[in-house]
């Protein structure tokens, strides 16, 4: 068994692999989550300790920590036992303060040795919802009329890094950091779409990630301008998307939507296009009044 830290692109793909690898509509990750999640801001390397566990050149486990103290996780299901030595690196990593871990309720061998380092169930709050559906057959996207549905293009970029940020103001990305999601793997400009209003803005955009070898698309992520809302936008630049998708090979698609009653839209339009529930996310806690 060999254990690293994280050293640059070459990981993430190994740690995309492991995903690709172990998905299924019940996992946490698509190779799509980990290249959005690493690119969409700069600056923030710092505070991610990352860790891999490699067994006979292949990655079987690795734990990202978002410093003070939240923890993602990838274990292959064939090694629970390694569940158990990324959260005691978790626990050794991170400084004083309470922990907190989010998995699916669907994997129960990260649940199971959650259970046994000390963690529990947190009570309400936010969670999320993974939302699956086949693409045999997406419907026809109408946008509005006036509106116009198409690729990315270099020249976009401002346009849909200002409307990215308007959409989850406030935000983070920038123009820097939306490049760098570009040329990640495996961003493809054909499977990020926006709509583009009369006027020529970036009024939505559509962004999905294509897991080749599982024929698996993500939506990650899709927004709207506030001023261009209600007008049916979200759902006709989603549907081109899963449409381009298909296209490209993709059997299947998968998106994250908040379950809870505090933010219910975004999981009504995506049942609304097809989607139905696979599994939720559940956030583990273990209080520490002081280190490991």
């Amino acid at each position: 068994m060999i254990v690293s830290a994280y050293e640059g692109p070459d990981d993430l793909r190994a740690m995309q692999e492991l995903c690709s690898r172990i998905w299924s509509p019940g996992s946490r990750w698509h190779v799509g989550d980990l290249a959005w999640g690493r690119f969409q801001h700069t600056g923030r390397e710092p505070g991610w300790p990352t860790r891999l566990w490699r067994d006979g050149g292949r990655t079987v486990a690795w734990g990202w920590i978002d410093l003070p103290g939240s923890l993602d996780l990838a274990v292959d299901p064939a090694r629970p036992e390694l569940a158990r030595q990324v959260l005691e690196w978790f626990a050794r990593t991170a400084p004083a303060g309470p922990l907190d871990v989010t998995v699916l309720d669907t994997e129960t061998h990260l649940a199971a040795a959650l259970r046994e380092a000390g963690y529990r169930p947190a009570g309400d709050g936010p969670f999320f919802r993974h939302l699956v559906r086949d693409l045999a057959g997406p419907a026809e996207p109408v946008p509005p009329q006036g509106y116009r549905l198409r690729a990315v293009g270099e020249t976009d970029v401002p346009g849909r890094v200002a409307a990215h940020r308007a959409a989850f103001h406030p935000s983070r990305v920038s123009e820097e950091s939306y490049r760098a999601v570009r040329a990640a793997w495996p961003y493809r400009a054909g499977l990020d779409l926006v709509a583009v209003a009369p006027d020529g803005e970036v009024a939505a955009y559509c962004l999905v990630w294509l897991d080749e070898a599982r024929r698996v698309a993500e939506i990650e992520p899709t927004g709207t301008l506030p001023a261009h809302r209600r007008r049916g936008l979200a759902r006709a630049v989603c549907l081109a998307a899963l449409r381009a998708a298909r296209e490209a090979g993709a059997e299947r698609a998968v998106v994250y939507a908040r379950g809870d009653d505090a933010y219910p839209a975004p999981g009504r339009l995506y049942r609304s296009i097809g989607f139905r529930p696979a599994a939720r996310t559940v956030t583990w806690v273990r209080d520490r009044p002081g280190g490991a």
